[in-house]
């Protein structure tokens, strides 16, 4: 889709976000800049630290002082109201008063949801914000909603998610009639418990492309498009993809070594393992969008690296300029 956007687009990056933070938070941010001249940074954290590994200066790369760190296993609720200071709370502050377009953060996921709440706000009509991640299959993506901000759901919760996920799809990957899938234990209409039996009964009766029910295996073969469960679910589901394909990498690699015929046989089928590879990695998609958030956050994998950071920074880019939070908006008015 087209878009109007002309200016650069400043992304916030929480900088003491993830596993390996901040340097290669401050590597990503750097690539991103190297790829993207439409690009400006701001990075959060503890100043010392960030300008350290920053080097020398980049007159796209501003800093925030954040001298407080919300770890990964602090409740996120208790955090963001004790740490005021933290670089997840103040980067989605700074969206909020228009100081930048994005934040970006590879932080606690619980906490960077929490914030955007309670600093940016829900958009309104959005009974509340889920977490949609792009699913690679061999024939094109699937958007899985929500992927682990909603443990406990409504039915009228996966039927907002259902509205997000065909806005985020059409927006990005150009799918003008998404398919809208309801994950469920059965394809037939009376299947599962309560809450997919009331959530069916929304969908069918709304004006979007529903298509059914459909399965766990079905997600991967591209049956539906946008793909909708409780965040309890979605997430379970994403981390069993996650645990599946690097199990599958590790065993073919041990296998692919183990004789003389199977290295042979290795050297034919490696570059389409590879390939496989790279579409399954989390390093390529680079985050999850945190949908129905009146901005735009991107929230990125704990043990992202610099070039899914880099890919993270992107996508905000790709999101921003698309103005899927508007078209958000404007979607919200023909549906009841």
């Amino acid at each position: 889709m087209g878009c109007s956007l002309r200016r650069k687009v400043k992304v916030i990056t929480d900088a003491m976000g993830g596993d390996f933070a901040p340097f290669e938070v401050i590597k990503g941010a750097l690539l991103a800049l190297a790829e993207n001249k439409n690009l400006e940074i701001v990075l959060v954290g503890r100043f010392e630290e960030i300008k350290k590994e920053l080097g020398t200066e980049n007159k796209r790369i501003t800093i925030e002082r954040a001298e407080e760190v919300i770890e990964m296993d602090e409740p996120p609720t208790q955090a963001i109201k004790s740490k005021l200071r933290s670089s997840i709370v103040i980067g989605t502050r700074m969206v909020r008063e228009g100081k930048g377009d994005a934040f970006v953060s590879a932080g606690n996921t619980g906490a960077v949801v929490a914030a955007s709440l309670l600093n940016i706000g829900r958009i309104k009509g959005i009974s509340r914000p889920a977490i949609g991640i792009v699913i690679p299959t061999p024939t094109r993506p699937v958007v899985l909603i929500d992927a682990g901000a909603n443990a406990d759901c409504k039915p009228e919760n996966l039927y907002h998610f259902a509205l997000l996920g065909k806005v985020y799809i059409q927006s990005l990957h150009s799918v003008s009639q998404p398919k809208i899938g309801l994950l469920n234990i059965g394809e037939e209409k009376g299947k599962g418990n309560e809450l997919t039996k009331e959530a069916y009964k929304l969908l069918e009766s709304s004006n979007l492309n529903f298509i059914g029910n459909i399965e766990g295996g079905e997600i991967f073969q591209g049956k539906a498009d946008v793909v909708v469960c409780d965040g309890f679910t979605g997430n379970v589901i994403l981390k069993v993809a996650e645990g599946l394909a690097e199990t599958l990498m590790a065993e073919v690699k041990e296998a692919v070594g183990s004789t003389l015929f199977s290295k042979i046989g290795g050297l034919l089928v490696k570059p389409s393992f590879k390939k496989l590879a790279q579409r399954l990695s989390y390093d390529e998609y680079g985050g999850a969008k945190l949908l129905g958030i009146n901005g735009v956050v991107v929230i990125s994998h704990g043990k992202s690296n610099a070039k899914a950071i880099k890919n993270a920074i992107q996508f905000s880019y790709e999101t921003v300029k698309n103005e899927v939070v508007a078209k958000i908006k404007e979607e919200l008015k023909t549906f009841n």
